[in-house]
């Protein structure tokens, strides 16, 4: 057990734990027109989803330039999640 939680595995089962909840999410406002609109759920989960990704890039002593991608990606996607939000 102590091996999923110092690994990378933890972080691939809670970012398709993420990438599935988006999904549902998206069918559910699809189906019942309730809920948060895709255009407004995507960049928030994407912010997550890449800030995950660089921890897990990070713990499995990945490259640096994937990490700082990853980064990069997050911080863009959050940004733009201000930016909606804020106008």
């Amino acid at each position: 057990m102590s091996d999923l939680l110092s690994g990378p595995l933890i972080f691939d089962i809670v970012i398709g734990f993420l990438a599935l909840e988006t999904l549902l999410l998206f069918a559910f406002n699809r189906r019942t027109g309730r809920g948060l609109p895709p255009a407004a759920l995507l960049p928030s989960a994407l912010s997550g989803i890449f800030m995950l990704l660089a921890f897990r890039i990070w713990v499995d002593d990945g490259a640096i330039a994937l990490l700082v991608l990853s980064l990069l990606a997050s911080l863009s996607a959050h940004l733009f999640d201000l930016r909606q939000r804020w106008l």
